[in-house]
């Protein structure tokens, strides 16, 4: 049997949606509210908190296409990408999963159903593994399936440690796992290797195709495996891997997917040799390239947007060198979406920012490609019999060229040599702590608060209320009661404040009780699905005591209207700028609100006056603020926008603000845009590449912010002896001046530079017949100092001339030599004889060279050793 690629996607799609499996679509690359990911790298990535017992969909069966990325952290294929047969730092999952639902019998019957009857696979082609212990996979296999005991193997733990298996999977080095099972196809004995567990497993005659996990257990940090509330099944299954045997070849970048993008990669580059490993590269890396780009990750120098980056000079470099002439990269897009786009309508929709963002990265790449390349050759030409790249020069590539260190490794592998691995980390150590902090990918999953109890918010109707308090925690512990002047988190069983989330701070107020006392809220946290009261009580509280929420009404209005302007500034920013910008984070208090968003370049001042207007403009309408509680698809189909980073229930909260802003948002909203009262931006800036960020005010803290400016510009005005409206006139009155007078200090610093010149010649000396000035001139304006000798040169027609003068603590010289004295000494080596005993560098032409330093107390000593320094030179 013969399929596409397009084609089995569907057949499997079909398969498991006939057995009761829910088909849910891809997740982002990027995982969302997950700190332990760099990026989603199996089908179950979005499924986590289902298998951790922490969330609950509305099925119990679930089957998926994922995209996947495995490029940077513990996962990270890239430096094989394009040198074996299966590595890709893009790939799709087909998985299926069951949520406490069915196991190990029909996950393992579903499989081979899938693949000996919908693909019909020859059977006698299969052999499969189970973990050692795992008696109930094996006899399934054997007994019920008919697998013979020669193809049914038993992998233990083969990785040096309790649970380090082959086949027992993990998500990380906490989270869900268990032992799995992995079916495997024979391409024959013409193909060199051995079955799994032999000493040529790592051939490629036997190719694991399927990976069926077992999830029993939640691992954490200390090694306690402990059992998971309902024993579930996440399952794997590389499209390009089994593409690769139903179109009967042996290699993935033989598949449609991949023939149809290494084509257009050969013609875009002038490459005739079809089978070059650099169009495998340039093939791989575009499909990861545009999937990151369109799900918002931006080039940048740290966390993802780095490994973005890195991708992308890999594949400019594979792509120079096949000659491929100015910008190539980016024009794969177009291909890209004709392979991929039926599955995948983003590639389609967001191909002009997809071809942008890589444009522009690659044209800042090539900008510094060759020259890094001619230094590796020059290195490379310079280690004589040795192979090892020193890792300071690998550093200093990384460093000065952008080089990442996986480029010079490829680079240096392809003509025989190696890189000093130990000698590169030494050298970028400090960077990579600092990037470590910095993105913070690795946190454990387990190490979090957690609440079994569950919180009614009253809060989108209510700004008070009575309730139970259910749960104290003190100090990460639960307590049963507090005293006075004790700090405590404190969940109710229903609250009116809202709990920090999607950007929104959380409410403050008070919790009061009958007996006067009070427990006074400074933020409102989520813990699970548990509203978490931070404060501090001012007398006594006890669990299952009744109180009264009351929030602090004057802060949460003032969160509202910034709140539902941030939503409006969305729409607008996509509106003047481009569909491209989405959201990257979002802070939203009482005095002011944050938005963060993706776009290549500051925003200019006529585009930010553009989006005040459109947003005061939405706020004068007086729109009505409706909320509508949809199904997540039926409100992605309406054209609701989901946020960055935010993970939504089946059951969605739906906010329009008229016809100009759809969005999903949990948060607390003005009744009518007109609440906003006034919009202002007060600040525009970037925060990293790609990405940038706007500050404004709302309501009365706008109407206080253009006070403060109009305070300033009246301040302004009475310094110009003006007003208001002739500020601009009076500041260029003003400047014109200053530029005169500028002009005419400048003729004046000249005309006193040629006198002290003049006066200078008196103290020129016969050193071997060669005249020579040595002088420190206290005082005198550094800045002068090069009109001054080219001065001196002319009037002494043949000579050396040293000078210096200090100020601030700082030495400045200067030395010039006419040119037919330059054969026996130069002004740079003279100069820097003198700036090394001043504690300085400096340097030059040999006609005329300068340098500072820092010993002051040491000049005097240096020019008077000038003469005969000079003396062993003339």
């Amino acid at each position: 049997m013969y399929m596409t690629s397009a084609q089995l996607r569907r057949a499997f799609l079909d398969y498991f949606a006939s057995k009761d499996h829910q088909v849910v679509a891809s997740s982002s690359l990027i995982p969302g509210n997950d700190p332990t990911l760099l990026f989603t790298n199996a089908g179950m990535v979005q499924f986590k908190d289902v298998f951790l017992g922490q969330d609950k969909r509305s099925y119990n069966r679930a089957v998926s296409s994922q995209r996947c990325v495995r490029a940077g952290g513990k996962h990270n294929d890239l430096e094989n990408v394009g040198y074996t047969a299966r590595h890709h730092t893009f790939f799709e999952m087909l998985g299926n999963f069951s949520f406490g639902d069915y196991f190990k019998r029909d996950a393992i019957h579903y499989a081979w159903q899938f693949l000996t009857e919908v693909l019909q696979l020859p059977k006698e082609k299969l052999l499969i593994t189970v973990y050692a212990t795992d008696d109930e996979a094996y006899d399934i296999w054997t007994k019920e399936i008919g697998i013979p005991a020669d193809r049914a193997i038993r992998i233990g733990d083969n990785k040096g440690a309790p649970f380090a298996s082959d086949n027992f999977w993990a998500m990380g080095d906490t989270g869900p796992c268990g032992p799995c099972t992995e079916i495997f196809y024979d391409h024959g004995d013409h193909i060199w290797g051995g079955p799994p567990g032999s000493p040529d497993e790592d051939g490629d005659r036997y190719i694991e195709i399927w990976n069926n996990v077992f999830m029993q257990f939640n691992r954490h940090a200390d090694g306690r495996m402990e059992p998971l509330p309902k024993p579930s099944v996440d399952t794997g299954m590389g499209l390009e891997r089994i593409s690769a045997i139903l179109q009967h070849v042996h290699s993935n970048y033989e598949i449609d997917i991949f023939q149809g993008l290494i084509k257009a990669a050969a013609a875009i580059t002038g490459t005739t040799d079809l089978d070059n490993k650099s169009l495998r590269v340039i093939a791989d890396h575009i499909r990861s390239c545009s999937f990151l780009v369109a799900d918002g990750v931006m080039p940048s120098n740290e966390g993802r947007g780095y490994v973005l980056r890195r991708i992308i000079r890999r594949a400019v470099r594979h792509g120079n060198q096949l000659g491929a002439k100015g910008v190539f990269f980016s024009k794969l897009v177009a291909e890209l979406g004709v392979q991929m786009g039926e599955a995948y309508p983003e590639l389609i929709e967001k191909q002009a920012i997809i071809e942008k963002v890589l444009r522009m990265e690659e044209e800042q790449f090539g900008k510094t490609l060759e020259r890094g390349l001619l230094l590796l050759t020059d290195v490379l030409g310079q280690l004589g019999d040795s192979t090892l790249i020193p890792g300071e020069i690998a550093f200093k590539l990384y460093d000065t060229y952008g080089f990442p260190i996986d480029l010079t490794s490829d680079v240096a592998r392809e003509r025989g040599f190696s890189v000093d691995q130990a000698g590169f980390e030494a050298a970028m150590e400090a960077q990579r702590k600092r990037a470590q902090q910095a993105s913070n990918f690795g946190a454990d999953y387990n190490q979090a608060l957690t609440s079994a109890n569950i919180t009614e918010f009253t809060g989108y109707t209510e700004e008070h209320g009575n309730a139970t308090v259910v749960e104290i925690l003190r100090d990460g512990a639960a307590v049963t009661s507090l005293i006075d002047g004790q700090q405590a988190l404190i969940i109710l069983d229903q609250t009116p404040f809202y709990a920090e989330s999607g950007g929104q701070s959380g409410d403050s107020g008070v919790l009061k009780l009958a007996d006067g006392s009070v427990f006074t809220v400074t933020d409102t946290l989520k813990i699970g699905k548990a509203f978490a009261h931070k404060g501090i009580l001012s007398g006594a509280l006890q669990l299952n005591d009744r109180v009264e929420a009351v929030i602090d009404s004057a802060r949460r209005d003032a969160i509202k209207k910034n709140h539902s302007a941030t939503h409006l500034l969305h729409a607008a920013l996509r509106q003047v700028l481009g569909e491209h910008v989405t959201q990257k984070g979002s802070l939203v208090g009482s005095e002011r609100l944050r938005f963060d968003f993706s776009h290549f370049e500051a925003v200019k001042a006529d585009e930010i006056r553009t989006i005040e207007v459109l947003v005061n403009q939405q706020i004068q309408q007086n729109h009505e603020v409706s909320t509508r509680l949809m199904d997540l698809d039926a409100a992605k189909a309406a054209g609701a926008m989901a946020l960055f980073g935010e993970k939504y229930d089946d059951d969605v909260r739906v906010l329009s603000m008229g016809a100009f802003s759809t969005e999903l948002c949990g948060g607390t909203h003005v009744a009518r845009t007109g609440d906003i009262g006034l919009f202002k931006i007060v600040v525009e800036s970037g925060i990293a590449a790609g990405v940038r960020r706007i500050e404004a005010v709302t309501g009365e803290g706008a109407v206080a912010h253009l006070h403060k400016l109009e305070q300033q510009a009246q301040l302004v005005a009475s310094m110009l002896k003006g007003d208001v409206m002739s500020i601009a006139e009076r500041v260029t009155q003003a400047l014109d001046k200053s530029k005169s007078l500028e002009k005419e200090l400048e003729q004046l610093k000249a005309k006193l530079a040629s006198a002290a010149g003049a006066s200078l010649l008196d103290q020129v000396v016969q050193i071997n017949g060669v005249k020579v000035l040595i002088a420190n001139l206290p005082g005198a304006d550094a800045k002068g100092f090069r009109t001054m000798v080219d001065e001196l040169k002319v009037k002494l027609g043949s000579g050396v001339i040293l000078l210096a003068t200090a100020a601030d603590g700082k030495v400045s010289l200067i030395a010039g030599v006419t040119k037919d004295l330059t054969d026996k000494v130069q002004a740079g080596v003279l100069i820097g004889w003198a700036a090394e005993q001043v504690g300085g560098k400096g340097g030059g032409k040999p006609d005329l060279a300068q340098a500072g330093g820092t010993d002051v107390a040491a000049l005097a000593g240096v020019l008077a050793a000038a003469p005969d320094y000079l003396s062993s030179k003339l």
